[in-house]
């Protein structure tokens, strides 16, 4: 090694051995210093914090609108019933509730019974039952036998939950027969007598009869008449809730007491509506020009049968209500005979059928089926007396 290289290593040496030592004596004063403490002293508050929390914000006085009122709830139009002879039609919408969502067809029951029928395009659920059948309850009183159905919709819980979001209704059904008949000059109430309330309310068809004044302006107070007299009639369907009606008279007969089964009796109306006593006899009766579909005028001469002195008669028509939109045809007209047929509202050809036999749709009575009702009704007694003679 030369000696120029022994001083190269000799100065690299001390270089380092003077850094080593300045570093130990920077980490030696390190250790010595401590950080200076400030002097401690007890706080005391002489003065009350004057923070608070903020207030919260003013409220506004809610808005009204004007004239507020609580809307009544609607009592929904949805049920309707047929009392027949001995059985009964329950047609109940779909939309049970009036709330524009149709129930399930099994949540709804005529005491126990299920549907027996569906109208898909109207929405209709079908109910038909005789009368002591479908849970029904007879009670008697001393004028009528009733009938009591209940109609009973059971909301089932909504898919898998525990949820409804309506009510169980129930709707109770009477209907009402006459235990004897009841006869009188006075509009007579029809056999079959719907009741329905609570929240679904029903519709119901009411048939009248009556007798009319002179001028057609009030009903008859009396039933005494002569003979050669005009008898005026006034037949009529009132509409609770219910889709316009027409109402007709398909045909009528005359007895001396109240049974159509009994002799002597003469038909002058038949075949569906054809008012046929001025042809056969010559006399004036007639229907007036209809001017209201749910009410039908015509008049009839007064007689007596000959055989019979009493000058007592009863009346039985068979009335009958169908849709007002329905066309004026063979099977539902007014039709009257003066040199020729012609029919109440106009639609004379209608009556072109009344010299031979009308169709018939097969309309059962009471079953309201195709939009049709129909109600066997007398008026009497009706005492025709003869006319005094003038002296000379």
């Amino acid at each position: 090694m030369s000696i120029i290289q022994a001083l190269f290593w000799l100065l690299c040496g001390a270089s380092a051995a003077a850094q080593d030592f300045n570093w130990n004596q920077k980490l030696d004063q390190l250790r010595v210093q401590k950080p200076a403490v400030a002097p401690q002293g007890k706080q005391s508050f002489h003065e009350p914090l004057t923070w608070k929390y903020p207030d919260p914000p003013v409220e506004e006085e809610p808005r009204y609108p004007p004239d507020f009122q609580l809307k009544p709830p609607e009592v929904p139009n949805t049920v309707a019933v047929i009392c027949g002879e001995d059985s009964v039609r329950v047609e109940a919408k779909r939309d049970l509730l009036g709330i524009g969502k149709p129930v399930r067809v099994e949540d709804v029951t005529l005491g126990g019974c299920p549907v027996t029928g569906e109208d898909t395009e109207a929405q209709i659920l079908i109910f038909e039952s005789e009368l002591h059948r479908c849970g029904s309850q007879l009670l008697m009183s001393d004028e009528s036998f009733i009938y009591v159905f209940t109609l009973l919709y059971t909301p089932s819980p909504l898919g898998d939950s525990a949820i409804v979001r309506t009510q169980e209704v129930t709707v109770p059904i009477e209907c009402h027969y006459q235990r004897k008949q009841d006869v009188s000059s006075k509009s007579l109430q029809p056999a079959w007598n719907p009741f329905i309330e609570a929240q679904v309310s029903g519709e119901s068809l009411y048939f009248s009869f009556r007798l009319m004044t002179d001028d057609w302006q009030f009903a008859r107070p009396s039933s005494q008449y002569l003979l050669g007299d005009m008898i005026r009639f006034e037949v009529a369907v009132k509409q609770f809730h219910h889709t316009p009606l027409r109402v007709t008279v398909d045909s009528c007969l005359v007895t001396v007491v109240p049974n159509i089964d009994t002799v002597p009796r003469y038909t002058f109306m038949g075949n569906n509506g054809c008012l046929f006593d001025s042809q056969l006899t010559g006399s004036t009766s007639q229907f007036l020009p209809r001017t209201q579909d749910d009410r039908l005028q015509f008049e009839l001469e007064a007689f007596k049968f000959q055989q019979d002195d009493s000058g007592v008669l009863y009346v039985t028509c068979n009335l009958r209500a169908t849709v007002a939109a329905a066309a004026v045809d063979a099977t539902n007209k007014a039709c009257s005979f003066s040199d020729g047929w012609w029919e109440a509202s106009g639609s004379h050809q209608a009556c072109s059928c009344c010299d031979a036999q009308c169709e018939t749709g097969g309309q059962n009575q009471m079953s309201g089926k195709g939009g049709e009702w129909e109600q066997e009704t007398v008026v009497g007694p009706i005492n025709v007396k003869e006319r005094p003679l003038g002296s000379g």
